[in-house]
């Protein structure tokens, strides 16, 4: 028996319950992680939300560090008390323990406590396919990443900046501004002023960008837009203001013959050797200080409510973890 969140219907953070759970055995193909750490991102709001439904009752959560605790049937090249992070494959990472699929887990370096795995991995691989797959961001790139001060935003723009672009990034809050600024943005723009995107445009001289990264949604798409170059790539890879309600495909041709994107971790990971190389890219990063990842909200496993009300309300700025 374990502590865990579980849930048994779409709803707000008061459908979250703190509880024992009766954890099985790990099932052929998958190791049971016991999770020292618990990364905490918002597509858990999106499948606690059921704007992301999933089947119920569950658990929830995606990502976490720890050591391996058991090994299922079939599994080979994991042994018992190796260090591993993990991201996708099976929901309930909020808990004490979980069975993680292998092909999901990603070993971890000597370098890499398993906070900073749990609070980076999610992001820290997200970031790593946008900016050196879905867009292979250059020296002397301009480029827009939306909330800067986030989780993804704090990783993807210090990386960014290590490539040798610039980078504009934005956030909703004034007080956000030196976070951002922090994070390796060369301008920030605060989504507030209406003319944030002439700024853009003003900075690129007057062309457009390449590439924006937006995971904000519903609030900045059109203008998010209006930002690029002829045949710019819009990369769309978030909705934490509301899903995006595109008017009509037409819109990409009036506004340059654009690109747009929506990518996926699932798609960009699809294997274990996917993962782990992605994982690799972005620990040596970590490890030679070009990123750095502030875990700035630590909370309890059994306050996860709070700390995704927290995370909805924009109230929090780099990481959030719990610990169980």
């Amino acid at each position: 028996m374990i502590k865990a969140i579980r849930f048994e219907k779409h709803g707000g953070p008061e459908v979250l319950e703190y509880r024992d759970f009766d954890l099985p055995p790990p099932p052929k193909g998958a190791v049971q992680v016991r999770n020292a750490a618990i990364g905490v991102n918002f597509i858990d709001i999106y499948h606690r939300g059921g704007l992301y439904p999933i089947p119920l009752p569950s658990g929830l959560g995606l990502e976490a560090a720890g050591t391996v605790a058991a090994i299922g049937e079939g599994v080979s090249g994991f042994k018992i008390g190796d260090r591993v992070a993990y991201m996708g494959g099976a929901i309930g990472s909020y808990a004490q323990a979980t069975n993680v699929p292998a092909d999901k887990l990603a070993r971890l370096p000597a370098g890499i406590s398993d906070e900073l795995a749990a609070a980076a991995l999610l992001k820290g691989v997200t970031a790593q396919y946008l900016l050196r797959s879905t867009f292979r961001v250059a020296k002397g790139d301009v480029i827009l990443f939306h909330a800067a001060a986030g989780g993804v935003g704090q990783i993807a723009c210090q990386w960014a900046h290590h490539l040798g672009a610039t980078v504009i990034g934005t956030t909703t809050s004034p007080a956000k501004v030196e976070q951002a600024k922090a994070n390796g943005c060369d301008h920030v723009l605060l989504l507030s002023d209406p003319g944030w995107v002439k700024k853009v445009r003003e900075i690129s001289g007057g062309e457009g960008l390449k590439v924006v990264y937006d995971s904000v949604g519903k609030d900045t798409f059109e203008q998010s837009l209006d930002c690029l170059r002829t045949r710019g790539l819009m990369v769309s890879f978030g909705n934490s203001s509301g899903p995006v309600a595109m008017p009509t495909v037409g819109i990409l041709a009036t506004k340059g013959s654009l690109f747009l994107t929506r990518p996926t971790t699932a798609h960009y990971t699809r294997t274990a050797e996917e993962l782990q190389a992605a994982a690799d890219e972005l620990f040596a990063v970590l490890q030679s200080g070009a990123v750095k990842v502030a875990i700035n909200q630590r909370h309890p496993l059994k306050d996860a409510a709070k700390a995704q009300e927290a995370l909805a309300a924009r109230q929090t700025t780099g990481a959030t973890i719990l610990t169980p």
